[in-house]
């Protein structure tokens, strides 16, 4: 039976229903960068037993705080192991020896206001600095994946872009606008493709081979998703054909049952 592995986002996760068949056989690691999951755990944070994040959202901050999520997933044994790049928008910040992923879940955690993050500086995203980081840990991981039982598993590299156009209910396609990282973060579409175009790229040096799946020109927002319009909520089409090629490499699709609205597990 196939185990997947997914390092990545809801471009991903969203294939599987959350309380469906299948789901039992997934791990996922999300909200989270390479140089996060690679790096030592935050000196002096505490976890909170009580927090204003849903349980999934809270385990996701909590795993990219403590750098547990490598060795769950090593544990997990995957068959299959699906990357994909569209939770690598937010910026870093550097907190003492450890590097933490700036998501909207670690803001509205409270946890920056912890004693422990006293000292927290920002490295933001499309800076030099950041591509070091993350193009170092890329190698690491690389070395990871190479030395224990991720070696076994198939690697895809799930090929992600922002939209820049949604389709309307009427059937139009008319451009996306304003859209942001977080609330007060607004972002521009071409660098944020153009950057996963380059981290793509280096990840194909550095890893073992990858398969590749690709939704190609399905990648158009839908007004109408579940979850709410966005660069990279995209229309039925678009899953549909991920799912025909991820079958093509061995994943089967799970049946699909009603599901709650999808978050960040850790």
């Amino acid at each position: 039976m196939a185990r997947v592995g997914i390092i990545g986002s809801c471009i991903t996760r969203d294939l599987w229903p959350i309380r469906g068949p299948g789901a039992e056989n997934l791990a996922y690691l999300s909200r989270t960068s390479f140089p996060s999951l690679m790096s030592e755990p935050v000196a002096g944070f505490r976890p909170s037993r009580q927090s204003p994040l849903s349980g999934n959202q809270h385990r996701a901050v909590v795993a990219d705080l403590t750098k547990t999520g490598l060795a769950r997933l090593v544990a997990f044994r995957p068959t299959h192991l699906i990357f994909d790049f569209i939770d690598e928008r937010f910026d870093l910040m550097s907190v003492g020896r450890s590097i933490v992923t700036r998501s909207w879940e670690l803001g509205a955690s409270g946890y920056l206001a912890q004693k422990a993050f006293r000292d927290a500086r920002t490295i933001p995203r499309l800076s030099d600095a950041c591509w070091r980081l993350w193009t170092d840990a890329a190698g690491e991981l690389a070395a990871v994946v190479r030395s224990t039982p991720l070696r076994e598993a198939k690697l895809i590299l799930h090929v992600s872009r922002w939209a820049d156009e949604m389709r309307t209910p009427d059937g139009d396609h008319r451009p996306l606008t304003n859209v942001a990282i977080l609330d007060d973060q607004p972002a521009d579409i071409g660098q944020q493709n153009a950057l996963l175009a380059a981290y793509e790229a280096h990840l194909t040096s550095v890893m073992p081979p990858l398969a590749r799946v690709d939704g190609g020109a399905l990648r158009i927002a839908d007004p109408g998703h579940r979850w709410g319009l966005s660069p990279f909520h995209f229309i039925p089409e678009y899953y549909a054909e991920i799912w025909r090629q991820l079958e093509a490499l061995g994943v089967p699709q799970p049946s699909a049952e009603p599901a709650e609205p999808s978050v960040p597990a850790a």
